[in-house]
């Protein structure tokens, strides 16, 4: 399984376009996540967000469940 075997091509969506999926989704109800460093996540980040640095994206693509939507920022 490759790594884009998660993810469907979509357009990129403005903050205001996340922010109204979240609002009339659950967290849960997709993968939100979070692809920069440790400490620019703990300085701030969506509720609900994993944090997986970039770097370990494609080892930790199991993590992710493949019947939701996934939002990286």
């Amino acid at each position: 399984m490759g790594l884009f075997d998660y993810f469907k091509p979509v357009s990129s969506w403005t903050v205001e376009e996340v922010r109204t999926v979240l609002r009339e989704r659950s967290a849960e109800s997709c993968n939100l996540v979070d692809v920069r460093q440790p400490g620019e996540y703990e300085s701030g980040h969506l509720p609900g967000a994993r944090l997986i640095p970039i770097a370990e994206l494609r080892d930790r693509l199991g993590e992710l469940d493949r019947s939701k939507p996934t939002i990286t920022y």
